[in-house]
């Protein structure tokens, strides 16, 4: 029997060290595409901005400019999970690089609608065209998927870092969109914006070893049929209510305040909250912890904002509670991404993703027309009731869910 060496047994004891994040990003080419990952998906925080201060500065009119990304919003909720299947079926690169071409395509063509003062109409057509960004955050999380499909402590440990990262280029976007607007010149935020998008795509792109393999001609039924996924996805409506309404309100609340100016800074609060806890709760991977015990926090600590804004009446006393309210959302999201991963059919994991990337959308945009009749009708901290309904309606519908799957399992009959 041959002697194992010292070197030979040194290397077994350094892989067994290497836990959490560094575990992770020492497997080959996970750090490359995580850089272009992180690059092309930093324009999703600023796009909206952007588009809204260049519309409004050249038309004068947040009416049209909220029109314009209200459109886009929608039309990428309907071509995200069509673009999705094709990436199934295709592979991430032949599809996503065209159709990231197609979405800058489009933005510097609302740059020039905008600048040179063509018919509204264009702006609407133009911002349309950018629904073709590939959904950056569900191409990521599906190579982590093929990579670590075979250790869900892992995956469990990537899924926690890619929630961090839609926070901190949620968090981080919108300032350097106001920075380069308000710095520069309004059309600056767009460009820059279109810039990093293509650049981070065909980086993240290049690294061709992590691709997950297409699947020509898949024969799994569509994510919309699989066990689990309907009440995921309407959960999912109603988290991104939560994150639609409480944009709005704070900043109308804000405004009332008399500190419009620090709306920003305010919200960026929640998303350091989230981002830190989906970076401790990667690092943790707290065993037993489930999607039932996650909506009730977030629930609970929903009602925080709510209760700062009438009881305390202040600005910083909301800032506070915004930051321990965001903590309870990233473990949410990412405990019910995970259950997304296991019920949707390997081969069409994109597509199931960017599913759940529409019903954020979707409720984005009710939470937004909620949060804002609300601040308009009732009162800007009576308005904070909404992201509160929109947690509380979450949990209901998971528990909903839960009762029917446990009805479902007693009438099935049992063998004697």
């Amino acid at each position: 029997m041959p002697q194992q060496t010292a070197e030979h047994s040194r290397i077994p004891d350094e892989q067994q060290q290497r836990t959490g994040y560094r575990r992770l990003f020492s497997l080959p080419g996970a750090r490359a595409f995580t850089a272009g990952n992180l690059i092309a998906r930093l324009p999703m925080g600023m796009f909206g901005v952007s588009a809204v201060v260049m519309i409004a500065a050249s038309r004068g009119s947040y009416a049209l400019a909220g029109a314009v990304t209200a459109t886009g919003l929608a039309a990428t909720g309907l071509a995200g999970p069509w673009i999705a299947r094709l990436v199934d079926r295709h592979g991430q690169a032949r599809v996503a690089v065209p159709a990231t071409l197609t979405a800058v395509l489009g933005s510097l063509a609302l740059l020039l609608c905008v600048h040179y003062g063509a018919p509204d109409w264009t702006l609407f057509a133009a911002y349309a065209a950018t629904a073709a960004t590939p959904n950056i955050g569900g191409l990521s999380r599906a190579r982590w998927a093929h990579l670590l499909r075979e250790d869900p402590g892992a995956l469990h440990t990537a899924n926690s870092f890619e929630q961090a990262a839609d926070e901190l280029c949620f968090m981080l976007g919108p300032v350097l969109a106001s920075f380069l607007t308000g710095t520069f010149f309004p059309e600056a935020g767009t460009l820059t914006g279109a810039a990093l998008l293509l650049a981070g795509m065909l980086l993240f792109t290049a690294q061709r070893a992590t691709e997950p393999p297409p699947q020509a001609r898949s024969k799994a039924p569509s994510p919309l049929r699989s066990p689990g996924i309907p009440p995921l996805l309407a959960c999912f409506v109603a988290t991104g209510a939560v994150f639609g309404s409480m944009e709005v309100v704070t900043i109308a609340y804000a405004d009332t305040q008399g500190h419009r100016a620090a709306a920003g800074a305010v919200l960026a609060l929640q998303a350091a909250g989230s981002c830190a806890a989906g970076l401790l709760y990667g690092a943790l991977r707290p065993a037993g912890l489930r999607l039932a015990q996650c909506l009730p926090a977030m629930a609970v600590l929903m009602t925080l904002p709510w209760l700062a804004a009438t009881a305390a009446g202040s600005l910083v006393a909301l800032a506070g509670a915004l930051l321990v309210a965001g903590m309870a959302t990233a473990p949410t999201m990412v405990t019910a991404m995970t259950l997304v991963q296991k019920c949707t059919p390997a081969d069409r994991l994109n597509e199931g993703m960017s599913l759940v990337v529409t019903a954020l959308l979707t409720g984005i945009a009710c939470g937004s027309a909620a949060g804002g009749w609300a601040a308009e009708h009732v009162s800007p901290a009576a308005a904070f009731a909404v992201p509160a309904g929109a947690a509380t309606v979450a949990l209901l519908i998971n528990s909903a869910s839960t009762a029917v799957r446990w009805r479902g399992r007693r009438s099935i009959p049992q063998p004697r």
